[in-house]
């Protein structure tokens, strides 16, 4: 490779900067900020040339010189752009242009070519630089320009690739979303079914709490809430899978009892890490005879309202799903009229604090909540998001867990 002529020195009367960035396109820095630039250059007087250039502008740029590319790992730390000539000692052309690009990834990248070696300037454009400049046509104020516009390419460049990994991310969860909350599998107008969703405040994120709705017969209805432990993608697509699977075992008329054992196998087969668990609460509801099967897993007892009285349904809790495997017991409850609500939700409603104290909330908490009278006036259909609302406040702010709830009615269900 014919390497940048030597001797010729930067100064000129034009710029040839990349043909398509456009150095006057660009100039949004702030007037007064510093920037501070390594130039990698093993030519002494190039070197000095580029210092002075810079100098007699008032360039408002503090100027680092590494003469090799060993060198320049050194220095490379905190600096806004990277100068580099592409014929080093130990690094020529293009190879050496990758390694800064690998060694600088928030740094912006101007190179520096002589006039035969021109199209290389081009070539580097392509492989990731912000500009290119050739030796001997350009003066100090067009420099001091084109490495200021290369930083603010590079930091626009940056905040496009944050935008789009942001996007990514909220189709990714809109995606798991659908999958852990879907609408109710029912046609029956005997009961109806509210839902809700809110993710903590540690991400805007859907994290593992999932419900589903199924009715398999004119007066059988299945409902679950559950909550696979953690935040990430991985447990909402865990949690979608045991939404799936806990479905599909219904749809499929599997015995009540084998119901969860066989979505604890599920877990189990799954899961990334023998630690992950879950908790879920399920009930079958007998419309015919106006009765419910509640079973546990580790997960807060649903919540009954009727006749302006509020109780958790004394079911027994099992053990978490993935933790020792064993059969939660199933409680039947009888409801004593036809104008009843059962509340159903993961336990990051219940798991605030109680002002500044350590208390939480806990099902006593949220028991008295929703028997205090003031709730009355809520119409059913906004209830899960007033309990929130006054979980919130009680905690002092944002709840940190995900909450996910079904309101099941039959009547006014107060």
């Amino acid at each position: 490779m014919t390497r940048p002529h030597r001797g010729t020195g930067l100064a000129g009367s034009s710029v040839e900067p990349y043909p398509h960035g456009g150095l006057g396109r660009h100039g949004n820095l702030p007037p007064g900020e510093r920037l501070r630039v390594l130039l990698v250059e093993d030519d002494e007087g190039d070197a000095f040339l580029v210092g002075e250039l810079l100098a007699e502008t008032n360039s408002m740029i503090d100027l680092l010189v590494a003469s090799s590319l060993s060198e320049a790992r050194q220095r490379v730390m905190g600096v806004d752009c990277v100068l580099l000539d592409l014929g080093l000692p130990d690094a020529q052309g293009l190879d050496g242009l990758r390694q800064v690009l690998e060694m600088s990834t928030g740094a912006a990248v101007c190179v520096l070519t002589g006039r035969s070696d021109e199209h290389l300037g081009i070539v580097a454009v392509a492989e990731g630089a912000q500009d290119y400049l050739v030796k001997g046509q350009v003066d100090g104020v067009l420099l001091t320009r084109a490495l200021r516009y290369a930083v603010e390419r590079k930091r626009a460049d940056e905040n496009a690739r944050r935008l789009r990994e942001v996007e990514l991310r909220q189709a990714e969860s809109a995606r798991l979303e659908r999958g852990l909350l879907p609408q109710p599998l029912m046609t029956t107008d005997q009961v109806s079914v509210h839902t809700f969703y809110r993710p903590g405040r540690h991400a805007a994120l859907i994290g593992g709490d999932f419900y589903d709705v199924v009715q398999t017969r004119p007066d059988r209805i299945d409902l679950i809430v559950g909550d696979v432990c953690g935040h990430g993608v991985d447990e909402a697509a865990l949690g979608v899978e045991l939404r799936v699977a806990w479905r599909a075992l219904i749809l499929a008329g599997v015995p009540d009892d084998e119901v969860l054992p066989a979505l604890e196998q599920v877990l189990m087969s799954e899961r990334r890490l023998q630690e992950i668990f879950a908790t879920v609460a399920t009930v079958r509801l007998d419309l015919a005879a106006n009765s419910a099967t509640v079973r546990l897993a580790g997960h807060p007892p649903p919540l009954l309202l009727s006749g302006g009285k509020v109780a958790p349904v004394p079911a027994k809790g099992g053990r978490l799903l993935g933790v020792r495997p064993r059969r939660p017991e199933a409680f039947d409850l009888e409801f004593d009229s036809d104008d009843w609500s059962l509340l159903m939700y993961t336990d990051g409603l219940i798991e605030g604090r109680v002002g500044a104290s350590d208390d939480r909330l806990d099902v006593p908490g949220l028991t008295d909540l929703l028997a205090d009278p003031a709730n009355r006036a809520v119409p059913l259909s906004e209830l899960p998001a007033w309990l929130v609302g006054r979980a919130e406040q009680i905690n002092g702010g944002p709840l940190a867990d995900d909450v996910a709830m079904l309101l099941v009615t039959r009547g006014d269900g107060r």
